[in-house]
C-alpha cells in the first residue's frame, strides 16, 4: 500500500508530490525507479526527481501536477468531445513511444494515472505517472509469478491471466481510457454504448481480446488515431470542458498546512530501524525525511492500496 502527499521541500522551497510504497522488495524497486528516471525523459511522463528506501518502503517525489487526472475529468464533465479524447490519447501513446523505446510495459494505464496540467479552456497537457507496476521486459519481476497485478477493466485478457509483459497490454489500457472517455463511466461497456465513429470503432479495435489483433506498437496506433484526427475540424473546440488547478481557489487549503497533530515518518539508509508507515495518512502538519531530504507535509492527498 502507498499514499501520496502534498510537500514542500526544506531544500529548494518547491512544492512536490510525495509517494510512498510500500513493496516486498523495496531495494529492486527502488534501483528500478532510479534507472528509468535517467532513462525515460518525455513531455508527457512524470519523472522521480529523488527517492530513497528502506526495508519494505521506498519514497520517492515527483513534479507536483495541479489539474487532477483524466479521472477527474470525466467526473467532472462526463462524456468528452472527441477533441479532448484525441488530444489526450495522443500524448498518452506519444509517452508510452517512449516507455516502450525503453523496454518497459506500465501495466497501469488508467484515467486516474493520467495527470493533467491546469490549461483551463486550452488543449490538454498529460502526464502518465505511476510506474509502481510497471516492468522491464528483459528483467525478472518484481512480483511473484502467481501474483497478477493492475486494474480490472483495463488489464488486457492475457494480463490478467497472467501472460508475460508485452506493450501491446498497455495499448489494450489506452482503448479502454479511450472509450471511457467517449461513454463517461468506466469499464465494461454495452456494445451499444460504443460510438459508431471512427475514433470508436479504432478503439474498439485496439481493445480486441487477441493481442494479435491489435496495432504492434504505440507507434501504429498513434499513426492511426492521427489519421482520425484529419477528419475532425482543425480549430481547437473545447465546448464546456476545462482543467482547472486542483489546489487552489475557494475551500482548498493551497500549500497553506493545516492546523493538526505532526506525523513523522523516517526512512533512512543507515542501519537504524525506520519507524512504519500509518496505515492511513493524517492530514497534518508533518515531515517526511529521507537521508539528505527533509519534506514539510502540506497534505495527504490520495490513498493507495
Amino acid at each position: 500500500m502507498g499514499s501520496v502527499w502534498v510537500v514542500r521541500d526544506q531544500q529548494d522551497g518547491q512544492v512536490k508530490a510525495a509517494k510512498v510504497l510500500k513493496h516486498s522488495d523495496a531495494g529492486s524497486l527502488l534501483r528500478f525507479m532510479r534507472e528509468q528516471s535517467t532513462r525515460i525523459h518525455h513531455p508527457h511522463v512524470v519523472t522521480p526527481l529523488s527517492w530513497s528506501g528502506e526495508d519494505d518502503s521506498v519514497l520517492f517525489t515527483m513534479p507536483l501536477v495541479r489539474g487532477g487526472s483524466v479521472a477527474t475529468l470525466i467526473g467532472d464533465w462526463g462524456p468528452l468531445p472527441q477533441a479532448w479524447v484525441v488530444a489526450i490519447l495522443d500524448q498518452t501513446l506519444s509517452a508510452l513511444e517512449a516507455v516502450h523505446a525503453a523496454r518497459v510495459v506500465h501495466r497501469d494505464v488508467k484515467p486516474a494515472n493520467l495527470l493533467l496540467e491546469p490549461t483551463g479552456s486550452r488543449p490538454p497537457h498529460v502526464r502518465l505517472t505511476d510506474f509502481g507496476i510497471a516492468v522491464p521486459v528483459d528483467q525478472p519481476r518484481m512480483t511473484l509469478s502467481s501474483t497478477t497485478l493492475g486494474t480490472p477493466g483495463y488489464m488486457a485478457p492475457e494480463q490478467l491471466a497472467g501472460a508475460d509483459p508485452d506493450p501491446r497490454q498497455d495499448l489494450y489500457s489506452v482503448a479502454m481510457v479511450g472509450l471511457e472517455m467517449l461513454v463517461g463511466h468506466p469499464p465494461p461497456f454495452a456494445p451499444a454504448e460504443l460510438p459508431a465513429t471512427a475514433l470508436g470503432t479504432l478503439l474498439a479495435s485496439a481493445a480486441d481480446p487477441d493481442p494479435d489483433r491489435r496495432p504492434p506498437s504505440a507507434a501504429a496506433l498513434l499513426e492511426d488515431l492521427r489519421s482520425v484526427r484529419a477528419g475532425l475540424p482543425a480549430a481547437w473546440d473545447p465546448g464546456e470542458v476545462e482543467v482547472l488547478d486542483q489546489f487552489s481557489g475557494p475551500g482548498h487549503r493551497g500549500t497553506e498546512p493545516a492546523a493538526a497533530p505532526t506525523t513523522v515518518l523516517e526512512l533512512t539508509t543507515d542501519d537504524r530501524a525506520a519507524p512504519a508507515a500509518p496505515a492511513r495518512p493524517v492530514l497534518a502538519v508533518g515531515v517526511l525525511t529521507v537521508t539528505g531530504l527533509a519534506l514539510l507535509v502540506l497534505s495527504a492527498v490520495l490513498l493507495l492500496t
